[in-house]
Parts: C-alpha cells; structure tokens; sequence
C-alpha cells in the first residue's frame, strides 16, 4: 500500500497509456470490421476467406508482432504506434466473425419488411440490420476489449510504457509490489471497459429493455 500511494502518478501515467493503446485499437478495429463483416455476408465466396483470413490474425505472436512492425512500416521500435496497429490487426480478427454472426443473427422477415418499406442496400444495413446487430456485437466487442487490456502489456518487453511497465520493473527487481498494482489496474481498466460497453449497448438497443417491462409487469400482476 505504501508504494502504491508513494506512486500514486507514475500508475495514473501508465493506466492512462494502457487505456489509449488498448481503447483506439478497439474503436478503429470495430469501425474497420463492420464493413468487413457487412462485406463477407453480402459475398457468399468471400465469407469465408474473410472470416478465417482475419481470425488467423489472433494465432500471431504479439511480441514477435511489436518487434517486426517497426521494419515493415518504417518506425521507431518504441513508438506506440507499433502497438496501436498490432492491436487493430487483433481486435478486426475478433470481431469480423463477431459482426457477421451478429448480422445473421437479424430476422429474415424483419428484412423482408424493412426491403418492403423501401430500405434497401447500406441505407437498410444501417437503419435496420446494424442496430439489430448490436448485441451480438456488443458481446464480441467486450471479449475485444478484455483481450487488448492483456495484450497490450505485453509491449512493456520491448520498452513501451504503460501498466506492463510495473510487471517488468517488479520482476527485474524481485519486488511483488509493482506486480500487484499492475495486475489489479489491469483488471480494474478492463471492468471499467466491459461496463462502458454495456452501457453503450444498452442505450443502443432501447427496444431490449421495453421487450422485458410488459414480463415484469405480468409478474408483478400475478403476484398481487
């Protein structure tokens, strides 16, 4: 504890650069698998090559990833962006699946009445099929952000600063202390993650939570 309150700012430097490197990569992986996704279902020779094209991105070693990057595009091998890109290639290798799945997942009927009422093409892919999508989605997109906020310390062995900073330094001076900390600010960044997402998909997905008020007012009848 004492340690923890003597570094109290060195931690929220580090929570704050574990929080971008692993937040971003999840926001532009997303933005980038939805098209994707969108892209495997509408092409039915295409979706296969997608989906397990961009899954077999996840079998990478993320420090062999941290390592090459710098040679193929040209920068330093501590700059963040190495790891920003890294985490973008693992988090579209989640969610393609994810997107897809979530979109098969939207009523037949639900689009043969939107085509119906005239949506058609990406005009009904984002007024009807996407929102619809949202829950599957959402799901993948926690499973994303808890596995960024793992992967992501693992850029502190080649010298990226951020939580796994305290892994490296507790181990190489043989002091649990550091360890402790890093490994509860880990979890803590990922449950703030999960329930902000939750939230997210919640406020959504407003149909979800007036499909289940007329149950509870059944039960609520049934018990009076």
């Amino acid at each position: 504890m004492t340690w923890f309150l003597e570094h109290l700012d060195l931690i929220g430097h580090y929570a704050w650069a574990h929080a971008k490197l692993a937040v971003v990569p999840l926001l532009v992986g997303l933005a980038l698998a939805i098209p994707i996704g969108w892209l495997a279902r509408q092409v039915p020779w295409l979706r296969a090559p997608l989906v397990a094209g961009t899954g077999l991105l996840y079998t990478l070693p993320s420090l062999a990833v941290f390592i090459l990057l710098p040679g193929l595009i040209g920068t330093q091998i501590l700059d963040p962006l190495n790891v920003l890109i890294a985490m973008t290639l693992y988090t579209i290798a989640l969610l393609v699946r994810t997107v897809v799945d979530g979109l098969d997942a939207v009523p037949e009927d639900v689009r043969l009445a939107a085509t119906a009422m005239g949506y058609r093409g990406v005009r009904r892919f984002v007024a009807v099929d996407l929102p619809l999508a949202v829950p599957v989605i959402a799901a993948g997109v926690r499973v994303a952000a808890v596995s960024n906020v793992s992967i992501v310390s693992v850029a502190a062995l080649i010298g990226v600063q951020q939580l796994g900073s305290l892994f490296t330094d507790g181990f190489n001076r043989a002091f649990a202390a550091p360890i402790v900390v890093g490994l509860v600010a880990c979890v803590l960044l990922a449950l703030i993650l999960d329930l902000l997402i939750v939230v997210t998909s919640r406020v959504l997905t407003p149909w979800t939570r007036a499909r289940r008020q007329p149950g509870r007012a059944v039960a609520a009848g049934g018990a009076r």
